[in-house]
């Protein structure tokens, strides 16, 4: 397994890494690290935004879910009979949201690899390609200033902000004080997602911390990358109200 996974991504993905560092004007990792990332993310923009659009579903219909699990909380067939069918009429698949994920978690593990290999210069002839030319030692400073081989509490402060950013896109808000005790539920729910709101971007900055530069560059770099993309998908998903709608929405 562990020399499928070497063949088919990790060696695949270093030389990229070091022919983009061949190609790139300056020999800049810093604009290698940029370049593999907006690559990584057109590859795989297919899954993640299926994914997103998972959740998006999920997340608005909470609400109704909630009310399901309460009209049939003695009765567990009929509460899943019932979600099954809002799924179907919403055409949600509750494993859309996680399946990608799961098919890109390879993919970012032998990335993660690589950019820490090629900013230690790790074994470059080794995995290199015959046709990929072998530059030596990389030079590590990016952009004439930034070292990508120590760790940077800016770059880590970014990539948390960034990561909160990104979260508070798909987070779910505090059902409004008019619906009285029957969104006690939700919440809950909201307060919950709320927490992990700020837990993430707490770890990603503390991992940052440890981590050479250039990884939270590139970490930085890839949720900038995801949030464009959440807001694309955002966006593509709203549909217009049609006339009828707007008059009902005018009456109410």
């Amino acid at each position: 397994m562990a020399s499928l996974f070497h063949t088919v991504l990790y060696q695949p993905l270093f030389n990229l890494f070091i022919g983009l560092y061949n190609v790139l004007p300056g020999h800049d990792l810093g604009l290698v690290i940029l370049a593999v990332t907006i690559l990584t993310r057109i590859l795989l923009y297919p899954l993640t935004a299926a994914s997103i659009k998972a959740q998006k579903g999920l997340q608005d219909l909470q609400p109704k879910l909630d009310a399901i699990r309460k009209e049939f909380k003695d009765d567990k067939q009929k509460q899943a009979q019932a979600t099954m069918e809002l799924y179907k009429n919403n055409k949600i698949n509750p494993l859309t949201s996680c399946l990608p994920m799961l098919v890109q978690l390879p993919l970012l593990l032998a990335l993660f690899w690589v950019m820490q290999d090629g900013l230690a210069s790790k074994d470059v002839a080794k995995n290199l390609y015959s046709f990929v030319g072998n530059p030596g030692t990389l030079n590590i400073m990016s952009f004439g200033f930034l070292n990508l081989a120590i760790p940077n509490i800016a770059l880590a402060l970014l990539s948390g902000g960034a990561q909160y950013v990104q979260a508070k896109m798909m987070s779910r808000k505090s059902p409004p004080k008019e619906a009285g005790a029957g969104a006690k539920d939700e919440d809950m729910a909201a307060m919950m997602n709320k927490q992990m709101l700020y837990v993430m971007p707490v770890m990603t900055v503390l991992i940052g911390l440890k981590l050479p530069a250039g990884l939270s560059l590139y970490w930085f770099f890839s949720t900038l990358l995801m949030i464009l993309q959440q807001w694309y998908v955002f966006r593509k998903s709203q549909t217009p109200m049609t006339n009828d709608q707007v008059g009902e929405s005018t009456k109410s």
